[in-house]
């Protein structure tokens, strides 16, 4: 039994979140999962592998020590947009300059759900939702643009109602060697009555030659954009012509919504790399697989020299 509401959109990144961890064959001992505080929360409860449930806004740090102590880890990181970009924003942008190489997944409904309706972080300026005694007074966050100015080094978006496409989107994350961030947009079918299903799929905009919807979800990929941004081939020129198709992609929220991924930098060396460089055979004898006592409990560590250093005479 999982506990959300009817139509929640957290079952259906769940299943996804699921099938890709078995297409990507990946044994439960070999991946660790952290949430946060929120309705998202729960995640680590429905799957058979290392979970951990954290502190509030901080499902970062914990997520990026566990990689850190051991690299051979699969490690993915889900939380809410409150979580991760109210208490949690410090976090966020500081966690995205270090590249280090995990997954974080952000679900975005643009309420506080766990808490009743409060507008998130995400939430438009004079949006009112239903639980909303008055306006949203804040302009919003894009996670997007946020992730892309904090070094995120795979950037993609999907939707909570689309399972096969973000299956695809959670297995390219996972797969990159890098810090992936993945937004996915959500409903909340109990506080926020505009973002709906109906919204996202046109249903409240017909066609008059065809008397279907006009769906304002669309996948960039089938536009032909490219995602793929390398400073050793691309001109400043160049680039600064795709940043900008970016972030027109990346803002556009009323006719059309645009998914799947909108950065890839494969070129910037990881945080473990970095580390690598000074710590001999970190990848061959991570912090985590190294004996730190003998067989009767006592520490191997030396600190004689330490000692003697703060002696006082």
């Amino acid at each position: 039994h999982i506990d959300w509401c009817p139509g929640c959109g957290d079952f259906g990144t769940t299943n996804a979140l699921q099938q890709a961890l078995r297409k990507l064959n990946l044994a439960p001992h070999e991946v660790a999962l952290f949430s946060g505080i929120g309705c998202s929360g729960k995640f680590p409860h429905y799957f058979a592998v290392y979970g951990y449930h954290t502190l509030h806004g901080r499902v970062l740090p914990y997520a990026i020590g566990c990689k850190l102590a051991n690299p051979n880890l699969t490690v993915l990181a889900i939380g809410g947009d409150g979580d991760g970009l109210g208490i949690g924003a410090c976090h966020f942008v500081n966690s995205g300059r270090k590249n280090v190489d995990i997954t974080y997944i952000l679900q975005n409904n643009g309420v506080y759900g766990l808490t009743k309706g409060q507008a998130s972080p995400t939430l438009g300026l004079d949006m009112r939702t239903r639980h909303l005694a008055k306006p949203n007074p804040h302009q919003a966050m894009n996670p997007i643009l946020l992730a892309l100015t904090s070094g995120y080094t795979f950037i993609a978006r999907t939707y909570s109602y689309r399972v096969r496409h973000m299956v695809d989107i959670f297995v390219q994350a996972i797969q990159h060697r890098g810090f992936a961030f993945v937004e996915v947009l959500q409903g909340c079918p109990t506080y926020n009555d505009l973002w709906t299903p109906e919204f996202y799929m046109g249903k409240d905009r017909i066609d008059p030659e065809t008397g279907k919807p006009r769906p304002r979800i669309y996948d960039l990929q089938d536009e032909g954009y490219d995602p793929v941004f390398s400073r050793s081939r691309m001109s400043p020129e160049e680039t600064a012509e795709r940043m900008g198709l970016l972030y027109r992609k990346a803002v556009e929220f009323e006719d059309r919504i645009a998914i799947g991924v909108f950065y890839i930098d494969n070129e910037t060396t990881t945080y473990g790399d970095r580390i690598a460089r000074s710590i001999p055979n970190y990848y061959e004898c991570p912090p985590a697989l190294r004996r730190i006592a003998d067989d009767q409990g006592r520490s191997s560590a030396d600190i004689r020299a330490m000692l003697q250093d703060l002696r006082v005479t």
